[in-house]
């Protein structure tokens, strides 16, 4: 869906490109659900990796926009897959994918998982209002997928895989991204529907701000706390979520343009879907590869943030 597809609802191409760098997104076909997209987005993981599906013990996928409130979406892709595995959702926002790897970080060295599926997956357009001109042009659908296993650092000295994450939550931002209606607060009503209360509000202009303040602070104390400097980072691959919030980011901590991946002027803000998206084309394209070193940072609704170091 171009910027042009979308004049047709009021949309000012160029204040879209202006406002968030974004040129293009893609949207679900109406039959196509998240779990669709995750499990696609799974094989071609598993395929890559040459990986049978039955050495998959665990999946952990981030998604706020589940095919069904009950069962989790985890579930029906286990059952799309044919897992053995138990699976379960989580829900983090912007911020799923980055939750999702976390999570299942922790089982590995726990020693309860040996391989573990992470999906990041989002439909937006199925909750984002075709009337809201200044929000619906911002997103777009999309899922991505990683493989985690434990490993044996590559050199003495060079440990490899998460070298340290931070989380956090802040609920006093709750009303800054949210779907009132259609949890146990607000059950959907005709009246509902009919006002859009069934789709995403959001402050643009403080979720903005925040997420630059926000980035910063958490990249830089994840980083000493992994005792990696800036400057020995390979890439550094953040939440698509704006092309003026990446650069605020990128300006704030001072790193050249090379060194910070974006891909939303093609997809627009994928949610869960944004790093494992770009994480992919990263690797396809030669950007990051064996030993390297790769910043993750996710940040949305809840208010809720993560970032991970990763040596590849």
């Amino acid at each position: 869906m171009t910027n042009a597809d979308l004049a047709r609802l009021g949309c000012d191409p160029e204040w879209i490109v202006a406002r968030s760098g974004i040129h293009e997104r893609r949207h679900a076909a109406p039959d196509v659900a998240t779990s669709d997209l995750a499990a696609a987005a799974a094989r071609m993981a598993l395929a890559q990796a040459g990986r049978p599906h039955g050495d998959v013990d665990l999946l952990v996928l981030g998604t706020f926009t589940p095919d069904t409130c009950i069962p989790s979406t985890a579930c029906v892709v286990q059952e799309m897959l044919g897992l053995d595995a138990p699976a379960m959702d989580v829900t983090a926002a912007c911020a799923g994918f980055t939750y999702a790897l976390v999570t299942a970080a922790q089982f590995l060295v726990a020693g309860t998982s040996r391989l573990a599926l992470v999906i990041g997956a989002d439909t937006n357009s199925r909750v984002v209002d075709p009337q809201d001109i200044k929000t619906w042009p911002l997103f777009g659908d999309g899922a991505g997928a990683v493989l985690l296993e434990s490993v044996e650092a590559a050199a003495p000295g060079r440990d490899a895989g998460l070298l340290a994450f931070g989380l956090g939550a802040d609920g006093r931002g709750a009303d800054l991204l949210v779907c009132r209606m259609g949890g146990s607060r607000l059950p959907a009503t005709p009246e509902g529907v009919s006002a859009g209360e069934q789709f995403m509000k959001m402050d643009g202009r403080a979720v903005f701000k925040w997420a630059i303040r926000l980035a910063e602070e958490n990249i830089r104390a994840t980083t000493e706390r992994a005792g990696v400097p800036l400057e020995h980072v390979d890439l550094f691959v953040l939440h698509q979520a704006n092309a003026r919030i990446i650069e605020g980011v990128r300006n704030a901590l001072d790193l050249p343009e090379w060194k910070v991946f974006v891909n939303l002027d093609r997809y627009g803000n994928t949610s869960s879907g944004s790093i494992p998206l770009a994480l992919d084309e990263a690797w396809r394209s030669g950007r990051v590869g064996p030993g390297s070193t790769v910043v993750v940072c996710g940040f949305g609704g809840g208010l809720a943030w993560g970032t991970a170091v990763w040596r590849l």
